[in-house]
């Protein structure tokens, strides 16, 4: 930790504005991580046993409300809702087939969803693909003014290249440091994300085909 502060005394404002941004890079990574990984378990836990219960309901209302209470994200209810909502009789939309008018209900409530899932994923991969190379912004930073102190001296030794070299070279290892947690959380939750996809798409298929059945009776 010594070390740490020794350097941001010595650096000057590019080295310390380096350090800067891989610090809000990190914190922002961490916050995401923790919240979206608990958020997308949540999700899978429900999307595993939340619909065998809603098709069990008695009736449209029940259902509803076992829902309301049992969809912790909210990933299922819009769905419901969308399927059930009333069309504008006076609208466009109402001229089209009752399954065309039904499906397009559907389709923007499953894309209002998938866009909420994926909040946060652009963060991961922008500090994936950013930070080495903001790291490695420090370190040619870090050593150019090495070169230059050295240079400066008029000598060479290797206690005077070691400590600068050295102190330099922590910035391309900050920058991994915080890249490789925001890799491998955007895989992780991109699978998870696209799991859950496929589960909401066949949800979003059976209530289709539900709504439309209970339509024609």
């Amino acid at each position: 930790m010594g070390n740490l502060w020794m350097y941001w005394e010595q650096g000057d404002a590019v080295s310390r504005a380096v350090a800067l941004i891989l610090l809000v890079m990190s914190i922002g990574s961490w916050v995401i991580i923790l919240w979206k990984g608990w958020a997308l378990r949540r999700v899978r836990q429900d999307l595993a046993s939340v619909p065998p219960r809603y098709w069990a309901a008695p009736d449209v209302q029940a259902g509803r409300e076992l829902l309301a209470g049992a969809d912790r994200e909210a990933v299922l209810l819009p769905l419901a809702d969308a399927a059930h909502a009333p069309v504008d009789p006076a609208s466009l939309g109402a001229r089209a087939e009752p399954g065309a008018q039904l499906t397009r209900a559907l389709r923007d409530a499953l894309h209002a969803v998938l866009g909420e899932l994926r909040v946060g994923l652009v963060w991961l991969a922008s500090v994936g693909a950013v930070a080495p190379f903001v790291g490695l912004l420090g370190t040619v930073w870090g050593i150019y003014h090495a070169m230059v102190r050295i240079s400066a001296e008029g000598s060479a030794s290797i206690d005077q290249i070691a400590g600068p070299v050295g102190e330099a070279l922590v910035m391309t290892a900050a920058g991994l440091a915080v890249a490789i947690p925001a890799v491998i959380a955007y895989n992780v939750f991109g699978k998870l994300v696209t799991a859950s996809e496929a589960d909401l798409e066949g949800f979003a298929h059976d209530l289709r085909e539900t709504v439309l059945a209970l339509r024609q009776r």
